[in-house]
């Protein structure tokens, strides 16, 4: 178009505002115009197995079956090919595919007896967890399991595991029970004692 708009007569920056690319770019064509392109064999395959994947694969995949096929090439010029080609994934972008967790109100649903007051001036009466990921080396994950008493920030028992398990949760707040047992300053309920410590938004909770 920009070709046909200069042998029209128009002036090359009004051309360049209406075609929408760099000057720099329009002279690039102009010095390369009618050459034969190196990359024509490399893109026709690009544009193949594009089209071969239902158009599923972008140029990191693309990349790989190239390789695949004893075709040594860079994932950046797979990458800028695919551009000049208009060859872009739209399969599973993040607009064409919504998910939603949500389902509903699941279980019971445990009161917020914390209710914010984070602080306390007896040891053992209010306890907090919250599981916390770490990615390590070699993509392996680490879990941590502490339980923080609220009255001096003490951690009171913990768990670390490389996967959260139920033992992930269950083994700090059996420690946890024997301890507020032997130590709390306070009678503790014996709903606690048999049924364990509700795990809430707010933390634990007794």
């Amino acid at each position: 178009m920009a070709f046909e708009l200069k042998e029209e007569g128009f002036r090359l920056k009004h051309i360049l505002l209406v075609v929408g690319i760099p000057e720099a770019t329009y002279h690039y064509h102009v010095k390369n115009f009618g050459k034969e392109d190196a990359d024509a064999e490399i893109k026709e395959l690009i544009r193949h197995l594009f089209k071969q994947f239902h158009e599923r694969y972008g140029y990191k995949r693309i990349t790989k079956e190239l390789k695949k096929l004893g075709h040594c090439v860079n994932h950046k010029k797979v990458y800028r090919l695919m551009r000049e080609l208009s060859l872009k994934c739209v399969k599973f972008m993040r607009k064409s595919r919504k998910y939603n967790s949500y389902k509903g109100r699941v279980g019971k649903v445990a009161k917020n007896l914390l209710s914010r007051r984070f602080n306390t001036s007896i040891p053992l009466q209010k306890l907090v967890t919250d599981i916390t990921e770490f990615k390590c080396l070699g993509e392996e994950k680490l879990y941590l399991n502490p339980i923080l008493d609220l009255y001096n920030g003490e951690i009171i028992s913990f768990g670390i595991k490389k996967r959260p398990t139920l033992d992930l949760v269950m083994e700090p707040l059996d420690e946890t029970i024997e301890i507020i047992k032997n130590h709390a300053t306070y009678v503790l309920p014996s709903t606690l004692i048999k049924g364990g410590i509700t795990n809430t938004n707010n933390g634990l909770k007794h």
